[in-house]
């Protein structure tokens, strides 16, 4: 799976992962490893404490 783009968060960085949950496009500081998921989505479902 190609990941090209810019992060679809921060509109800035270039993405290098996909949201396992939403399939957004993402860089690096907004993806958590533990879930696979983005910031977002980890803020969504209430596992963020600071995002």
């Amino acid at each position: 799976m190609s990941v090209d783009g810019l992060c679809q968060v921060c509109e800035v960085a270039r993405a290098s992962h996909r949201c396992g949950r939403c399939a957004a496009l993402v860089c690096s500081d907004h993806y958590d490893t533990d879930t696979g998921y983005c910031t977002d989505c980890v803020a969504e479902l209430g596992g963020a404490d600071d995002e």
